[in-house]
């Protein structure tokens, strides 16, 4: 597919706001996974495509995290067990299942995580000093992160909210860890769905290369932001987002 120098600027920059809102919140594929489909991708080719830049900004994002010492390891293994397990069978579902799904299964959650943050915005986003949980503790975060790895490797878009409600809502981590852990999650679950489309010959490498090199630069710039903003800050950016992603997912 060729890809002129207008647009192949306009998937830098789109992929520099997604990495920035995808660090933050989710809902950042709201953006550049319809800016493929005006490339003329069919739907399937663009949400595989699109996973290019979320598994390198996800690599930023994690390195960046980790270098501030806010990547919290104690339970790193057992959260990514069902993660990933929830990732592939989610991945194999995008890969065989029509793309005419997609539509309904992103709006219905956008507007799930709208209304969990507008009842119970506790939920996603605890206090800051409240201890959190280990998995072995709660198994009610087995099925929340197996949930959450299916979406994401199916949809793509809006992963974050789904994953920040398992991580900050059953485990009650904080935002900021909450966060450098979802970007562990949705690298792993990205990385196995990025060898199914492989397989199954999905992926268009220049424009997911192109998204790729703003997403990175998005990212890391999010991090230095995530580890300076109070609590309160990035309780209303993600409210934002999960506002704006409803309307984006009503409207595609």
């Amino acid at each position: 597919m060729e890809v002129s120098i207008e647009f192949g600027v306009l998937l830098v920059v789109l992929g520099f706001i997604a990495g920035i809102i995808n660090t933050l919140a989710g809902g950042g594929s709201n953006l550049t996974i319809p800016a493929l489909i005006v490339l003329g991708m069919p739907a399937e080719i663009a949400n595989a495509t699109n996973r290019v830049g979320v598994l390198m900004q996800s690599v930023a994002g994690v390195a960046g995290f980790r270098h501030h010492k806010r990547l919290e390891q104690t339970d790193l293994i057992p959260i990514l067990i069902p993660t990933l397990i929830g990732g592939i069978a989610g991945a194999s579902a995008a890969a065989w299942l029509p793309s005419s799904i997609i539509k309904p299964v992103l709006l219905g959650t956008m507007l799930l995580m709208a209304f969990i943050m507008l009842v119970k915005p506790s939920m996603v986003s605890p206090d800051a000093n409240e201890p959190f949980r280990m998995m072995k503790d709660t198994p009610a975060s087995w099925v929340g992160l197996g949930i959450a790895g299916f979406y994401g490797g199916f949809v793509q878009a809006g992963v974050g909210f789904v994953l920040l409600a398992a991580l900050c809502g059953t485990l009650r981590y904080d935002l900021v860890r909450g966060n450098a852990l979802k970007l562990v999650c949705t690298l792993a679950f990205t990385s196995v769905s990025l060898i199914i489309f492989i397989w199954q010959d999905l992926i268009l490498w220049l424009p997911g290369v192109l998204l790729a090199i703003g997403s990175m630069a998005g990212a890391w710039l999010a991090v230095k932001f995530a580890i300076k903003a109070n609590a309160s800050t990035l309780k209303w950016f993600l409210f934002l987002m999960t506002l704006v992603g409803c309307i984006f997912a009503y409207t595609s």
